[in-house]
């Protein structure tokens, strides 16, 4: 991990996932409790994309939300647990309150038939 630098809820972070390891962005979406905790190495994450089909499980992020160089987009159906080891550097912006807690419905739409959602 760069800097021995412990990851927040909502920061966005490049990492290896996959095997073999590809770089992406991901957005943490693990509570403060795990992620700051010297106990547990790995958070949970969400990959962004710069594509994405709309639907109840991918949330769109305009450009300059992020920092990143374009429109991107959460893909909430792909949560995964990963290494906090396999972070590389943390980007320079954090989404919002609001916005993760559009993130988390969109992971839960991954599971939930019964989670809301507007464009039903």
């Amino acid at each position: 991990m760069t800097a021995n630098v412990l990851p927040r809820r909502g920061e966005i972070w490049t990492a290896n996932l996959g095997s073999p390891p590809v770089r992406h962005w991901v957005v943490i979406v693990s509570l403060d409790q795990r992620n700051l905790s010297d106990r547990v190495d790995s958070v949970l994450v969400v990959p962004l994309s710069s594509s994405g089909p709309e639907g109840p499980t991918v949330v769109q992020l305009p450009l300059g939300e992020t920092g990143l160089p374009g429109t991107s987009y959460v893909k909430g159906h792909f949560p995964q647990v990963l290494s906090k080891r396999a972070l590389l550097t943390q980007e320079r912006r954090v989404l919002s309150g609001t916005r993760m807690r559009e993130i988390a419905l969109a992971i839960r739409r991954s599971f939930d038939p019964d989670a809301p959602w507007l464009g039903r």
